[in-house]
């Protein structure tokens, strides 16, 4: 039996999927196979390195400093939310919360990480084996929002949000051989994405980025089904959605902490009905 986990990221909300992996430590829920999206990239990474807290610290205490976002970085450095200061600065070896890569590495379960080419739109799944002491690139690249950051260069490169590919890559995780699989949403599981906000990026992203933003474009309706393919494989018995009854006031870019804690505390709560699906218990 091999069991995985879709995190699908989003943002300040990606804090409830947060929740959802810290209470698998705590109860030492494992999987064979993890694979995020934008945000959900990097709350994948702390569960496998086995750091409960790392991601509601990032959340909850360093995303409040001028460091991590604001109109200061976005003049400076051409990306509202600065990528190398999360990624990098806090992440490294000499940062105030190092990612243990050894401990990740070490893990026997599989990650992949979503990116999208910024040129030409295609779907990138990065693994393990792109990822090395002090370079996290690949989580860079996978949760570059479009317009509010630059994309971010691999190797020569250039790539965007992985939302913009694979939204919801539960697909992804049954091709790669998964029997069951926990989709984690941080958005209501009935509430259908709009394209409405998409529609105004991608305007602003056509120009240099045209297959980029015909992707945003689609990236709701993408989503939309995604979410309908996980519930048809939920009613297969093969999955399981874990989502929020609502976004306690946390969007993608804004926040406050109280917020974030309740949304936290949803992710912790709800997370609850994983270790039965697991065991083969009735949904």
């Amino acid at each position: 039996m091999k069991t995985g986990v879709v995190d699908v990221g989003g943002g300040f909300r990606g804090i409830y999927a947060a929740g959802v992996f810290d209470y698998c430590l705590d109860t030492g829920i494992q999987f064979d196979y993890c694979i995020g999206v934008s945000a959900g990239s990097a709350n994948v990474s702390s569960y496998l390195a086995g750091q409960k807290g790392r991601n509601f610290k990032f959340y909850c205490e360093y995303s409040f400093r001028r460091e991590y976002m604001g109109f200061g970085n976005l003049i400076s450095k051409g990306s509202y939310i600065n990528l190398d200061y999360i990624y990098g600065t806090l992440s490294n070896t000499d940062g105030e919360y190092p990612l243990d890569l050894k401990a990740l590495q070490n893990n026997p379960a599989e990650l992949r990480v979503v990116a999208t080419e910024a040129e030409t739109g295609n779907v990138k799944y990065f693994n393990k084996s792109d990822m090395n002491q002090d370079d996290y690139a690949i989580l860079k690249a996978s949760s570059a929002i479009p317009v509010v950051c630059k994309p971010y260069t691999v190797g020569e490169v250039p790539y965007f949000d992985g939302a913009l590919g694979d939204a919801v890559p539960v697909r992804k995780a049954f091709e790669e051989g998964c029997d069951k699989v926990v989709v984690i949403l941080t958005r209501p599981e009935n509430t259908p994405r709009s394209p409405e906000k998409d529609v105004r990026l991608a305007r602003r992203l056509r120009k240099k980025y045209p297959r980029a933003a015909e992707n945003l474009l689609l990236r709701a309706e993408r989503y939309n089904e995604g979410v309908t393919l996980a519930q048809s494989y939920e009613k297969q018995g093969k999955a399981i959605i874990v989502a929020p009854d609502d976004i306690s006031g946390v969007d993608t870019i804004s926040r406050s902490k109280e917020a974030l804690q309740r949304m936290y505390d949803k992710g912790y709560r709800d997370a609850g009905v994983i270790r039965e699906f697991l065991n083969g218990g009735s949904i």
